[in-house]
């Protein structure tokens, strides 16, 4: 049984619409993600500061390393978070549920206890955002099922709505930095962990203040006790995969933190092979699903490359600021987590104008494949950017002005692929299947984390700018490679664009 979705409602002169709970989701958005950013913010810098400053001492690309670990960790959890949506507690009772996990691992992150604690609130946050994220998107995307229409301009609404519901976390991830950051690198670094706690707080109590807007679905259909033994029996496959790798990683001479590294980053590979392998099963001879499906692969797979690159801001970026960048403005030294709000900043410069662009052009914007391409392509520069920063630093400090460029350039091309990824999942997406296609999107960021987790290696035998320039190539090239194929990918597509 479902409930009533919450009324549509006109807004702007050229009657646009605009679902009534987007902006609670927003809000949710917002404040959630002011708690994973800000810890996000602040992370590496602790993991890589010495045990004497409160940190935990890793080398830095160890710590690098655990951040990618952990960015895949949070994206991974999607997966079952989606099926306990789709088939146990539905979005709004996930999201909640899941809300409530993330604090609690803020507030263990918040005790001054050592490596265990650290490690130990980190899982629970990724527990809690696995639940949590998928039933959000998915929720924005039932708000504009609710207007109905499968036309050029009700695309151009949706892509539109993910643009705002883009600026919520934009929003979010530009405050949190701020006051994490500050927190953290000249109070403690346990309390800026704190202040993420309390963000994921406020965004729990708007999302139950908001509950009548949002299309709040009770469960589709029963579990059946053959579907729970196979969800119990693959999440134990997964777990007994994580000892396996991480036995064998041990056995190869590898320390506890890269042994985990190896085996989570091994446990993303196998599980995005699974996964679209069960998908095209579920599909079944329809060959317009199974051709959207095969379209969604290579998007993922675009995707996959683009957050691989596009992951190093939170990390290696980050400790080049810290070793390579003048931070003096005004005759004082500012946090380097600071530089983690450029992103969201030019987001929320940006994601208005965006949003009326693709309203403004409807059918004549560019197709998702093309899109994809132009944003790899821009992500490419931003790290010929990076590389340029990194060649002029040598053993001094450079102007911050090139992580400036850098973070605009990248943001832009940011902009082109998330809310487009999202907005196109839940539209090549089979209904029944919506939550777990969904999680797929955030595999995608999953698996580019693990991946990042691997290539960040490179930068303890390579400079900064040789690293950065490596990066931009093989951004350039595979943004080529897509739009050579956007063609084939828009015929695949079936009238999805």
């Amino acid at each position: 049984m479902t409930e009533p979705d919450g009324p549509v409602r006109r807004s702007g002169a050229d009657g646009t619409r605009r679902p009534r709970g987007l902006l609670t989701l927003c809000g949710v958005e917002t404040w959630e993600r002011f708690s994973f950013y800000g810890m996000r913010a602040i992370l590496v810098l602790y993991l890589a500061a010495p045990v004497t400053d409160g940190g935990l001492g890793l080398a830095p690309h160890t710590a690098a390393a655990v951040f990618g670990v952990y960015g895949a960790l949070v994206n991974l959890l999607a997966l079952p978070g989606g099926w306990i949506a789709d088939r146990l507690w539905g979005s709004y009772r996930a999201i909640v549920r899941g809300g409530v996990v993330i604090t609690a691992g803020h507030c263990v992150l918040a005790v001054p206890a050592g490596a265990g604690t650290t490690y130990t609130g980190l899982l629970l946050v990724a527990a809690g955002t696995g639940l949590l994220k998928p039933g959000v998107s998915t929720l924005v995307g039932r708000l504009y099922d609710a207007e109905g229409g499968d036309t050029a301009g009700a695309a151009a609404r949706r892509d539109a709505g993910f643009s705002v519901f883009y600026l919520g976390i934009s929003l979010g991830a530009f405050a949190a930095p701020l006051v994490t950051g500050y927190l953290g690198e000249r109070v403690a670094w346990h309390a800026g962990f704190g202040a993420a706690a309390a963000g994921m707080l406020v965004g729990l109590l708007v999302c139950v203040r908001g509950r009548d807007r949002l299309p709040v679905r009770r469960r589709a259909r029963p579990v059946s006790p053959a579907a729970t033994y196979r969800a119990v029996g693959a999440g134990g496959a997964a777990v007994v995969f994580l000892a396996a790798g991480y036995g064998v990683a041990r056995c190869c001479g590898h320390s506890p933190t890269e042994a985990v590294v190896q085996a989570v980053t091994a446990l993303t590979a196998v599980v995005a092979l699974v996964c679209f392998a069960v998908l095209f099963r579920s599909a079944g001879p329809d060959p317009v699903e199974r051709g959207r499906l095969t379209a969604y692969v290579w998007l993922f797979l675009a995707a996959t490359v683009f957050w691989t690159v596009a992951e190093q801001g939170g990390s290696l970026i980050s400790l080049f600021a810290r070793d390579h960048v003048d931070r003096t403005l005004a005759g004082r030294q500012v946090p380097t987590s600071w530089f983690q709000s450029l992103g969201p900043l030019y987001s929320v410069l940006l994601a208005g104008g965006c949003a009326a662009l693709w309203l403004r052009l409807g059918g004549r914007q560019p197709g998702t494949p093309a899109k994809f391409a132009l944003a790899l392509g821009g992500l490419g520069a931003a790290s010929l950017v990076m590389a340029g920063a990194g060649w002029s630093a040598g053993a001094g400090r450079v102007t911050p002005l090139w992580l400036v460029v850098a973070f605009l350039v990248q943001i832009v091309a940011e902009m082109l692929l998330s809310p487009t990824g999202l907005s196109v999942t839940t539209r090549l997406a089979p209904v029944r299947l919506a939550h777990r296609v969904m999680s797929l999107w955030f595999l995608s960021v999953a698996l580019g984390s693990a991946l990042s987790a691997q290539v960040v290696r490179l930068a303890a035998v390579w400079p900064p700018g040789r690293y950065f320039a490596v990066l931009g190539a093989a951004a350039l090239l595979v943004s080529a490679a897509l739009a050579l194929a956007r063609g084939r990918l828009r015929r695949l597509m079936h009238g999805v664009d």
